[in-house]
């Protein structure tokens, strides 16, 4: 659907097909656009619709910080807290606070693992507890490419009992109807699309500088670049919250819009202005989310995939794709809702 005077979000949507991408957005939590392209597998023979998953990538760090943030709320966690305080086996310095900042100076896993280990929660979460921050936690953030879900994740475990899979699932999708999830059944598994590449060199091109935090913050356990691998029971089955959400365009963009109304904590409260060394540019993270100065705060994801509030227009957005490239496509929308006329909000 395409509301009237939203005709340029839906040109900059068409403007370059993906062969598999949705873009919903909603005003005061009710759809204004809400489109989709293409097929859910690279063979074209299934068409995309509306209840099609797509593995989102970063876009889905919000969703384990905003479970976090509910359990501050019900008085459960403080955030000046060490980690330690819920998870006592958790040798790192860092606070509740750093960790959903991307400050706690753990931005890779610090034990080489094969890719079987993505599987083995337990495994993964031992080793960031045993870890050596990289350095001085709280100084300068770095985003958690990876590590970002298992910090979160093993906190709401711990403090709650249920695993964030399905805390995520009881607590956030349901209650709000967002269909979106980690660690999949075999029905939703049905329903994923398949990535591709927008180009063969895409995840050379994606890796960053050799030895650098970006690229060692993507390489352990390898596979989340791998096709063969995001593409399999084995990734979709298992619970990487930083990367490996599933979900809608709608769920993603209801998130936001529940954010907006309430019904979720507020995570836009800036924590940390400055360089980012995995991301190699200036930031401004809140409680999960990037602040950008016009306003507007969200998180954008491996690919173009991407989440986002514009909360003085009380406009809540998502686009996700199958197809991982760059955010032109992004860029284009947003530029198209920036210039539709004020009247339609």
């Amino acid at each position: 659907m395409l509301a009237p005077g939203f005709e340029s979000v839906g040109e900059a949507f068409a403007a370059d097909p993906r062969g598999g991408s949705a873009l919903t957005v909603l005003h005061r939590g009710r759809p204004v656009v809400d489109l989709h392209e293409g097929w859910r597998d690279s063979a074209r023979t299934i068409p995309w619709d509306e209840h099609t998953l797509v593995n989102v990538y970063s876009v889905g760090k919000p969703v384990i910080a905003a479970a976090v943030l509910q359990l501050e709320q019900r008085g459960l966690v403080a955030l000046a807290a060490p980690i330690s305080t819920y998870w006592p086996s958790f040798k790192p310095p860092a606070s509740v606070r750093e960790v959903l900042a991307h400050l706690a100076a753990l931005p890779a896993f610090p034990v080489p693992r094969p890719v079987e280990a993505w599987a083995d929660w337990d495994l993964l979460c031992a080793d960031l507890a045993a870890a050596t921050p990289e350095w001085e936690p709280g100084t300068v953030a770095a985003e958690h490419a990876l590590t970002y879900g298992h910090l979160l994740g093993e906190l709401v475990r711990r403090v709650d009992g249920r695993p964030p899979a399905r805390y995520v699932a009881e607590e956030i999708a349901a209650p709000l109807e967002l269909d979106l999830a980690f660690a999949l059944s075999d029905a939703d598994i049905d329903r994923c699309a398949e990535l591709e590449f927008d180009s063969p060199d895409w995840p050379a091109r994606m890796l960053g500088e050799p030895d650098s935090v970006h690229a060692r913050a993507v390489s352990n356990p390898p596979g989340a670049r791998d096709l063969a691998v995001v593409n399999s029971p084995l990734w979709r089955q298992a619970a990487v919250p930083a990367v490996n959400v599933h979900a809608t365009s709608m769920a993603i963009a209801r998130f936001y819009a529940a954010i907006l109304d309430g019904r979720l904590p507020a995570p836009a409260l800036p924590q940390y202005r400055g360089t980012d060394l995995f991301l190699e540019s200036e930031v401004t993270w809140g409680l999960g989310v990037q602040i950008e100065p016009d306003g507007t705060w969200g998180q954008g994801g491996l690919g173009g995939n991407a989440g986002w509030a514009d909360p003085g227009r009380d406009l809540a957005i998502a686009y996700v794709t199958r197809r991982l490239g760059d955010f032109e496509t992004v860029d284009r929308i947003e530029q198209a809702l920036t210039a539709t006329p004020g009247r339609n909000f």
